[in-house]
């Protein structure tokens, strides 16, 4: 959430002399022994069936293996948790189609209360493991999957953690210097700080911009420095700055830790505090579970803001670097002339491999030396950049944001590259913005994305542990979707998992088809670092811009991010993979990856450089012939009728690509709500998921790259299959937010399918069931007869009502209704009307929701003469009913669920304030003042219409 090293040296031996990563099935070689890991369902069944067959395919989609159910972080409050609802809230789950958890411990949410039976177990107490090791083995029990979180809150680090082993960071301290001076006070030092060094400079207030300082490095010795004071080498004759610099502490706790969880955050750059870190919190935990080992542990998105040093940092520089760091550290926290970048770049690099060596991989070898994998998140300060991934068994990311940046993207690019099959993402952690306002529909909707991203692994953020103390809704984590059986409209949610997990089954078969390969500017980012600010992926994503994203997307094709490790390491042998590599806005490049993407295009792949070519070899110490190898690369591809594309302007990007490349999917007018995923299934099958990420129907033709195809669509709500076309081309109809999957296989066209007998006859007229419902409400009592549909809210009784209402009416068919509309092929639908399109909220700028408002809020199930027939939670809002009506009378009924919301609206927020002088303030609710109550139940009109007959499909 957000709130060994690789080598570079020529050798690109990095990735490589760490493990090998199989191209399919997820399956990890590692140099432990391999029985030390449980036996994984990603590496037991290989990414498709052995004979690759679309009827293999097909069994699959059609009942999807456990594995690809979506998973929730799990929170555990104080954690006051009992074993009980444990079990409760596991068997709510399963029953809910959600296949497992991570246990996340958390800060508490309640005083400890021995009359409600409250109690908040400090953070790796006895009871608080004798817990985890029941969940773990009713888990097992269950057939539900089990991750762990190796902390409490994030990042990683608590009580164990001295400040000797904290975050670090680099601290400058400026003293002036009086005339006459001959010494100075030292800066006052608290436990883990170290004097690195001192610096005379003049006295220019302020600097003028762009001006580098003279600065004179002065020796750290003498007995005033002993004393507190530090010599001058004589005295100033005119006013003067010392500038210290300081190995120091970054001071950042964890955030949101459990009672007992307290604590600086652990240095992620010292191997020996990250050891003593998994000694002290890592050990107890798996020895907690006694056996039931967890599937995999967590690392959370670093965030540990400020990070920038560590203590053995100037040792490390120089052995990697070939070159002392400390005579240049002035060049870290400003301009110092023209080398300060290349020294920044030197000293960024360099945290990046400490941070790979001594965290990641550190990590993954002891996960893996304890049985279980390791699933982290592997962006965020200090510096994580793509290549980090292949630390990661599992690697995971965030942010709905499919047109543009994305850490999700970031993961799985990395997996497409090293040949992983799994990315999991963290779903939903701001979707509607407030605890209990997301609907069935929000879910789907930012689940798309998600998929269109590239994952195919959904966590859930997630599932709040409420007891029954807390009563409905109960407890809510303070900035997510509180997605748990308290939500009144949990009457679909089998519905809403079955498709998520339908579509992560799809999208873990064959093998991701991208066309493009963006290059990531990771040297230029790391050149441009300062003292507080390494974090490489933001600054990653604001000098690639806003707008190449979507411009290559806009051109019909999809695109994975690369770095100059993975092309040096995972590339090295086989070449770029990507018929067209883009180079956005570089600058700096290493010369052994400008050769490879050098010979890339002399053996036919397309290098396109936007608004600026590359220059310059980074680096301080590098040889000046690889700057001058860059800059023969550079003339040789782009500036002498080379095979090089160069656009100044970028907005020509699109139009670029679709002449170099025919689109994978093109559509007859601009869609840009509509994205694609490609997956080859064999030489003779590939599938394409398509959806519609905004709140406007979408009727389009799309055109598909492969021709004369056969062309099928798969429903991934009811998993029924059937042939739609034949060719390239097809009509495409999408509701707002509604997806499709097609899979085209080679061959010749089938015979023309049966015509369906709806054109014997005019359609039966439509039946008008809007009034005389009974409504009867769960848990209150209070019924009503609504002779016209209108929102709960409107009535006093249950204006503040949250739950579930039952709506019953009779229904007499007219003679010869139901017998003419199957005589002539027409269904018969229950048809709630159309949503409404909302604006899409500006200020919306971190979340996500569906800009569309259901006829029915939240969510229902329907009912016909005591059968089901099916749910309402998303466009088309319409469920067939033919099959189930009779001739003469039916009864039909309706269970609707709506939002939490508008009881938590009715009563008064709760008053953290004694919890708040217990523990601290440890969190603030978000988005939950001024609650009003939203409209609820079915609005209207409800009718009865008739639709093709969607059982006979006719082959074009």
């Amino acid at each position: 959430m957000e709130d060994r090293a690789i080598p570079r040296d020529g050798s690109r031996r990095g990735i490589r002399s760490w493990r090998m990563i199989a191209a399919c099935g997820g399956a990890i070689l590692l140099t432990l022994p391999a029985s030390r890991l449980p036996a994984s369902p990603e590496a037991a069944a290989p990414a498709t069936s052995p004979d690759h067959s679309v009827e293999a395919l097909r069994a699959g989609f059609r009942s999807p293996p456990d594995d690809c159910r979506i998973l929730m972080r799990w929170w555990w409050f104080g954690p006051a948790v009992v074993k009980s609802e444990l079990a409760r809230e596991m068997e709510a789950m399963r029953a809910a189609g959600i296949g497992g958890f991570e246990v996340q411990s958390t800060y508490p949410l309640t005083l400890d209360d021995p009359e409600k039976g409250l109690a908040n177990l400090p953070y790796l107490s006895a009871p608080f493991l004798d817990d985890l090791h029941f969940t773990a083995q009713t888990a097992a029990r269950l057939g539900l999957r089990f991750d762990l979180t190796l902390a409490s809150g994030w990042p990683y680090g608590g009580p164990s953690v001295p400040v000797t082993q904290a975050s670090s960071a680099l601290r400058v301290v400026r003293t002036v210097v009086p005339a006459g001076s001959a010494s100075a006070p030292l800066p006052a030092m608290e436990a883990g700080e170290k004097l690195l060094a001192a610096f005379l400079e003049p006295s220019v207030e302020p600097p003028s911009a762009g001006t580098a300082l003279a600065r004179q490095i002065l020796p750290l010795q003498g007995a005033e420095l002993r004393a507190g004071r530090f010599p001058l080498p004589q005295a100033a004759a005119q006013p003067e700055t010392l500038a210290f610099f300081l190995s120091s502490r970054t001071g950042m706790m964890v955030k949101r830790p459990s009672v007992g969880a307290e604590g600086f955050v652990v240095d992620h750059l010292d191997r020996a505090a990250v050891a003593a870190y998994l000694e002290h919190v890592g050990d107890p935990l798996l020895r907690g579970v006694q056996g039931s080992l967890p599937y995999a542990v967590f690392s959370d998105s670093l965030e540990v803001y400020g990070a920038d040093w560590t203590p053995d940092l100037p040792a490390e520089f120089e052995k990697l670097r070939g070159y002392d760091l400390i005579p240049h550290l002035p060049a870290l926290v400003e301009n110092t002339g023209p080398d300060a970048p290349e020294i920044r770049y030197d000293w960024a690099r360099t945290l990046s491999e400490l941070l790979d060596r001594n965290y990641f991989a550190q990590i993954q070898s002891w996960s893996h030396a304890h049985g279980v994998r390791l699933r982290a998140q592997a962006y965020g300060p200090p510096a994580t950049i793509l290549s980090s991934n292949a630390f990661v068994d599992l690697p995971e990311g965030e942010h709905a944001n499919w047109r543009g940046y994305s850490p999700l993207k970031w993961a799985a690019s990395a997996n497409h590259v090293l040949g992983q099959r799994v990315t999991s993402s963290e779903s939903f952690t701001w979707t509607h913005f407030g605890a209990f306002r997301s609907t069935p529909l929000d879910l789907k909707a930012e689940a798309d994305v998600d998929f269109l991203e590239g994952s195919n692994q959904l966590i859930g953020h997630g599932w709040p542990y409420s007891p029954p103390s807390a009563g409905n809704p109960g407890w809510a984590f303070y900035a997510a979707g509180a997605l748990n059986d308290h939500n009144p409209w949990w009457i679909v949610m089998p519905d809403v998992t079955r498709y998520m997990r339908r579509i992560s089954y799809l999208l873990r078969q064959g093998s991701p088809v991208s066309d493009v390969a963006l290059m990531l500017p990771t040297e230029d980012a790391w050149a441009n670092s300062r003292a507080g600010a390494v974090e490489s992926s933001d600054t990653i994503a604001a000098r690639i811009g806003d707008g190449v994203s979507s411009r290559i997307l806009d051109a019909g094709m999809n695109f994975d991010y690369v770095d100059s490790g993975l092309i040096g390491g995972r590339m090295a042998s086989g070449g770029i993979p990507y018929p067209i590599l883009v180079l956005p806005g570089i600058e700096r490049i290493p010369a052994s990856t400008y050769r490879a993407i050098e010979a890339y295009a002399r053996g036919g792949g397309q290098v396109i450089a936007l608004r600026r070519l590359p220059s310059r070899a980074p680096g301080f110490k590098t040889p000046p012939g690889d700057t001058q190898e860059v800059q023969r690369i550079t003339r040789e591809l782009f500036q002498s009728g080379g095979p090089g594309h160069f656009l100044a302007d970028e907005t020509q990007l699109t139009g670029l690509l679709r002449g170099l490349r025919k689109p994978d999917v093109a559509f007859s007018a601009p869609t840009p709500a509509v994205g694609f995923v490609h997956r080859r299934i064999s030489p003779d099958a590939d599938l394409y998921f398509l959806a519609n990420t905004g709140n406007q129907a979408v009727h389009t033709e799309a055109v598909f790259r492969l021709p004369g195809r056969r062309i099928e669509e798969w429903d991934p709500f009811s998993g029924a299959t059937a042939p739609v076309g034949y060719g390239s081309s097809m009509a495409l109809a999408l509701d707002p937010y509604e997806s499709k999957v097609f899979v085209l296989t080679a061959g010749q066209a089938q015979p023309r399918g049966e015509q369906s007998a709806r054109a014997a006859g005019q359609p039966p007229a439509p039946l008008d069931l809007s009034r005389g419902w009974s409504v009867s409400f769960d848990g209150i009592s209070h019924s009503a007869t609504m002779q016209t549909l209108h929102s709960w809210t409107d009535d006093a009784a249950t204006r503040f009502y949250s739950g579930q209402a039952s709506y019953a009416r009779e229904l007499d068919l007219p003679a010869g209704y139901l017998e003419g509309a199957r005589k002539h092929g027409w269904e018969l639908d229950l048809d709630f009307g159309p949503g409404t399109a909302v604006a899409p909220d500006s200020r919306m700028r971190d979340g996500m929701r569906a800009w569309l408002e259901s006829p029915v809020r939240e969510a229902a199930l329907v009912f016909v003469n005591g059968s089901p027939a099916g749910s309402v939670w998303r466009p088309p809002y319409r469920v067939e009913i033919g099959r189930l009506l009779k001739p003469g009378r039916n009864r039909i009924t309706i269970l609707v669920g709506n939002l939490a919301i508008n009881s938590l609206a009715g009563r008064a927020a709760p008053d953290y304030r004694l919890l708040y002088s217990r523990y601290g303030r440890r969190f603030s609710p978000q988005n939950m003042d001024r609650l009003q109550p939203l409209p609820s139940g079915i609005l209207g009109p409800v009718r009865i219409v008739a639709a093709p007959d969607r059982s006979v499909q006719s082959v074009q």
